[in-house]
């Protein structure tokens, strides 16, 4: 095998599961600018009955060590009694709590990345757990969801 067909073959492979690492994550981008985009984030959060919990300031830090960003946040986000309850009854899934998704701003528009809740089914596969995170994905959809379609 030459060396050409050597990289392209590892080109191939590597692109590949580049591919399926993104099916893991819900990426949207919203034509709003950052400042309105965070306030339509919010408040499509609260909507569904969540509360944002912490707003976690990336771009500070960012700065500090010398990249140039624009605005880039992570919005913690839950039910304060749900996660307190699955905290005490399932201790495993406290890193994954509460619930987060990051936004940063991208020249004229605004975009949101995140983890789908329902791949934690796969790690955690307990009926009554698989059930709340199928429900926090389909949240998630319509949170994402409001904020690509806000004006």
């Amino acid at each position: 095998m030459t060396y050409i067909s050597r990289f392209l073959c590892a080109a191939l492979l590597l692109g590949l599961s580049a591919i399926a690492c993104a099916d893991q994550l819900l990426m949207i981008r919203s034509s709003l600018p950052f400042p309105e985009a965070m306030l339509a984030l919010q408040n499509a959060i609260t909507t569904r009955g969540y509360k944002v919990t912490r707003v976690q300031n990336v771009d500070q830090g960012l700065s500090k060590t010398g990249y140039q960003t624009d605005n880039y946040k992570v919005v913690f986000y839950g039910k304060p009694e749900e996660v307190a309850q699955i905290a005490a009854k399932h201790p495993e899934l406290i890193p994954y709590l509460p619930l987060n998704m990051a936004i940063f701003a991208e020249q004229n528009s605004t975009i949101l990345v995140t983890s789908h809740p329902g791949e934690l089914a796969n790690f955690f596969p307990n009926p009554e757990l698989s059930a709340m995170f199928m429900r926090w994905e389909k949240d998630l959809n319509e949170i994402v969801n409001e904020v690509h379609e806000a004006k």
